[in-house]
């Protein structure tokens, strides 16, 4: 944790314990400073006192997942705020401050008020909200000036206090028509505030209704609070102790509706990572519309993505946008997505209540950029492997390709040429003989001798350049021979229908020679098995021997060119060879038509 971090939270919960010991301190020492007759019930009390601690609570947590600091601050200035009617039993002797507690005694409606209009932005979002702050801000300071200036002990609900040094003139019809007033004025701005909320989360859309699920009900009890205050101080009555116990609870709900509602809000913006995860193999336009709606709970949101060829945004069965989607009125906006170098990627039609969290609708952005240049990504990784596997086909057709010709400069050229040397050596050493040149001929029996030796070389180099068996006959008859030159016994099943490609062929041949090349080196097998056939359009090659197993696709370059070989032609490799038990190297080549370079 940085160390401006730690020092913020130590302040903020210095603030808060320090506002806590207060509220308690007035609670306590007002109800043991009340008489007996007059003190309420203890059950009452107790409640009372929970309700500031409900505020610091939720101050400390709404400090943490606030969009602002304004809603923290309001519910710290809520406990500060939150006297109880007792204290007048502590401070009536201290005639300085007895009047300025009076006139702000009901502050605390005030600040609930304005935490109800701040929610879920953690600000005032229209000109409504703050007319509504405004005016019961001038309606507080009016009856604290009042209080102040004409308030005397006979208006305090008990004769525990000194004379009002601030007291101008001894006017109690104006006083009691200020007092009265200022709480008339307070009713009635809860029930506008109430009424205004009410109407527009029954006329809200899903996710309006989602992000504001509990404040209706808060709202609706702190203006039965207020009311209630009201009307009991109208009438001097007693209040009911049902309702003023019911009274405390609603306002206890107020911060628990408000930490409840925004924390549901950064839930949603959590949500946005499953948007990740569903299109984390990039941007298929309507399983990616489909989840959006879903991630906001909002079924009217639509997306429009940007058609670069058409110069328009369309949705995505290819629909242009509609003008009216594009300049959206009333309860819908538009959040444009684009890369970060601004090129246009799409347009998400969406409830407009969501641009009060706009940390989401950023997320939002985010998942969306992502997922774009994540399917970009894609399909440009998997061009540029397309574009690899071709090129390393052409390669091996071309090494195919350049082994046929050797053999054939071989066969039509050197191997010519040394058969016609032969022919003559061979005419040459007669005629010695004949002539009884005994040495002579002897010498050209020797060079004819060597000169067959080089010649069935140079066929042998011919033959492992491009088998001729392979070319005449394919594998059926390549095989056979290819597995009776190994020196261990091999037994050999080809089933190849046909003659397959030329490539094909070639491929399975060259890692069938190099399998059993491996097999006659490093597995110290008696025996061993090779087996081709064609299964379902590809060529299944399986060897397999009785030595001691243990081989790896990492270890030897054999393996290692094996494995380069079938993977050219789209094959794959697998390996068995626990120790001890032998070895199966199973390949599979699928018969498709090759590539033309």
């Amino acid at each position: 944790m940085a160390p401006g971090r730690k020092g913020r939270i130590a302040r903020r919960t210095a603030v808060i314990v320090a506002v806590v010991a207060l509220s308690l301190w007035m609670e306590i020492a007002g109800f043991q400073a009340t008489p007996v007759e007059d003190r309420p019930e203890v059950s009452y009390t107790t409640l009372h006192a929970i309700v500031p601690l409900v505020f610091a609570a939720c101050a400390g947590v709404a400090w943490r997942i606030s969009p602002t600091r304004v809603p923290p601050r309001l519910m710290v200035a809520f406990v500060v705020l939150w006297i109880p009617q007792s204290i007048y039993y502590v401070i009536g002797g201290i005639d300085w401050l007895w009047p300025i507690v009076r006139g702000v005694d009901l502050w605390w409606a005030v600040i609930a008020g304005i935490l109800v209009m701040v929610y879920p932005k953690g600000y005032l979002g229209d000109r409504f909200d703050r007319w509504i702050a405004g005016i019961a801000l001038v309606a507080s300071l009016v009856n604290l000036l009042g209080v102040v200036l004409l308030a005397g002990p006979q208006d305090v609900g008990c004769d525990c206090v000194s004379p009002n040094p601030y007291q101008v003139a001894d006017a109690p019809a104006l006083f009691s028509l200020i007092d009265n007033g200022y709480r008339v004025v307070g009713g009635a701005l809860a029930l506008v505030i109430a009424a205004r909320l009410l109407v527009r989360w029954v006329r809200a859309s899903v996710p309006a209704r989602t992000v504001a699920f509990l404040m209706p009900l808060a709202l609706f009890v702190w203006a039965v609070t207020l009311a209630a205050q009201v009307v009991t101080y109208a009438t001097a009555s007693t209040a009911d102790t049902v309702l003023a116990t019911v009274s405390l609870i609603a306002m206890a709900s107020i911060p628990v509706s408000f930490d409840a509602g925004v924390a549901h809000a950064r839930n949603m913006r959590a949500r946005v990572a499953d948007l990740m995860r569903i299109t984390r193999e990039g941007a298929d336009r309507g399983l990616w519309a489909e989840s959006l709606a879903r991630t906001l709970r909002d079924a009217s949101v639509r997306v429009y993505w940007w058609d670069e060829e058409r110069g328009r945004y369309a949705d995505a069965a290819g629909t242009p946008i509609e003008p009216a989607d594009a300049n959206p009125r009333g309860s819908h906006s538009i959040l444009p997505v684009a890369s970060p170098l601004g090129a246009p990627i799409a347009l998400i039609r969406h409830d407009r209540v969501l641009t009060d969290n706009m940390r989401l609708l950023d997320g939002v952005s985010s998942a969306l950029r992502l997922s774009v240049d994540n399917g970009r990504l894609r399909s440009e990784i998997e061009r540029t492997l397309e574009q690899v596997r071709q090129s390393r086909q052409r390669i091996v057709e071309a090494g195919v390709e350049a082994r046929r010709r050797i053999e054939r400069d071989l066969h039509d050229g050197a191997q010519q040429h040394l058969v016609s040397l032969g022919m003559r050596l061979r005419l040459a050493a007669n005629t010695a003989r004949d002539t009884d040149e005994v040495q002579l001929a002897t010498e050209l029996e020797g060079t004819i001798t060597m000169l067959n030796m080089a010649l069935r070389e140079l066929r042998e180099l011919a033959h492992g350049i491009h088998p001729s068996l392979l070319s005449s006959g394919g594998l059926a008859l390549a095989v056979p021979e290819l597995a009776g030159r190994c020196p261990v016994p091999v037994e050999v099943d080809v089933q190849a229908e046909g003659r397959l490609p030329e490539l094909i062929e070639s491929t399975a041949y060259f890692v069938l020679a190099e399998a059993l090349a491996n097999v006659a080196k490093h597995s110290g097998a008696s025996r061993a098995w090779v087996r081709a056939h064609v299964v379902d359009d590809e060529l299944q090659l399986v060897v397999r021997d009785n030595g001691a197993g243990g081989a790896s696709l990492e270890a030897g370059t054999g393996m290692l060119g094996i494995g380069d070989r079938v993977d050219a032609v789209g094959g794959t490799l697998e390996l068995e060879s626990p120790p001890g038990a032998g070895t199966t190297l199973t390949m599979r080549i699928p018969l498709g038509a090759p590539l033309e370079p």
